[in-house]
């Protein structure tokens, strides 16, 4: 994978951290080449604007700062997967937002296919959620 993006892990922290493995794909072989750096970061900053324009309809807060998207990868394939969860594993949109991600992402421009799943694992809990999304719901 060209990037993998996840987050940081501090408490109420939703942003992301790149984190950058260096690929071996290799012009004799065919094998794309890897994405510039400043490719990948322009992507990497299109990818959260997007993520951001997608809201949990129950809570009037976006997904990215709800801290629902656990990990992104970027293959140098231009491919994304991403890793979210939900904010409760009943929520009535759990088979609609993967979708709504997916389509986020490949408005993007670069991106050529992009993949959501699900996970529980680790379970979503407030403390995943930014100071942004704190400070709109009152929970500052």
């Amino acid at each position: 994978m060209a990037d993998d993006i996840t987050p940081d892990g501090s408490p109420g922290a939703a942003q992301v951290a790149p984190q950058v493995t260096p690929s071996v794909a290799s012009p004799a072989t065919g094998a794309p080449a890897p994405i510039p750096q400043a490719e990948l970061d322009r992507i990497t900053d299109d990818l959260i604007l997007r993520f951001k324009q997608v809201y949990d309809p129950e809570i009037p807060v976006d997904i990215y700062e709800l801290g629902l998207i656990y990990k992104v990868d970027i293959s140098d394939e231009r491919h994304v997967d991403i890793e979210m969860t939900l904010t409760a594993p009943a929520c009535p949109v759990a088979g609609e937002m993967p979708g709504w991600v997916e389509e986020a992402a490949l408005k993007v421009e670069g991106v050529t296919s992009a993949k959501a799943v699900i996970v529980f694992d680790p379970p979503w809990d407030p403390s995943r959620m930014s100071d942004e999304a704190r400070l709109q719901l009152n929970m500052l």
